[in-house]
């Protein structure tokens, strides 16, 4: 079974989604055609700032990329915004951590500093949490899209039990039979007989 086979298709989430990789792209976007705008070489780490980070020609093209990926993740919407995002959000976090240790080395060729690395992990995390709004919780609603497609036998009975409660005139009954009803701590469980 594929992770794509349990999302819904269609969804209210899809604007979170869309939204959250329609902003970090246009940002990412930004930052990358500031950099173009001061036409830094590809490799130079001489420590140019554009926008309080360092950066030079390199990093402002992968700024780009990475901004357009998200954008056109925001224009198609869905669950490939949502996967986008947290893919994206992923290689931020990675890409900082990896930044860490590289800051005063050769090996750091996109010319990172520490307020780079700072915005790194901030951004993925901002990207990943638009990304996984609404799917990542051990106590998602019973509304929720997610919960209902991975759920799909207990949604059908909830939705027949709404529908018979609707058609009968009084509320809706609870899941789990014709006497279900609520335990709170106040009630206790139901005893057979009782």
């Amino acid at each position: 079974m594929k992770l794509s086979d349990e999302l819904p298709v269609d969804h209210r989430l899809a604007a979170v989604y869309r939204i959250g990789a329609g902003l970090c792209g246009a940002t990412l976007l930004a930052f990358g055609i500031l950099g173009f705008t001061n036409q830094l070489a590809l490799f130079d780490t001489s420590g140019a700032q554009v926008a309080g980070l360092s950066t030079n020609g390199l990093l402002s093209l992968i700024s780009v990329v990475v901004g357009l990926v998200l954008v056109a993740g925001a224009v198609i919407g869905g669950n490939v915004a949502s996967m986008v995002n947290m893919t994206v959000g992923t290689l931020f976090l990675l890409s900082g951590f990896v930044h860490i240790f590289i800051l005063d080395k050769g090996a750091n060729i996109l010319d990172f500093g520490m307020s780079n690395v700072i915005f790194s992990f901030v951004m993925g995390l901002l990207i990943l949490t638009f990304g996984m709004y609404g799917r990542v919780t051990g106590g998602l609603p019973h509304d929720n899209p997610y919960w209902r497609s991975r759920h799909p036998e207990e949604a059908s009975r909830e939705d027949a039990a709404r529908h018979r409660g609707a058609a009968a005139g009084g509320p809706p009954r609870p899941a789990g039979g014709a006497g279900a009803r609520a335990v709170t701590r106040e009630t206790g469980p139901r005893l057979p007989g009782a």
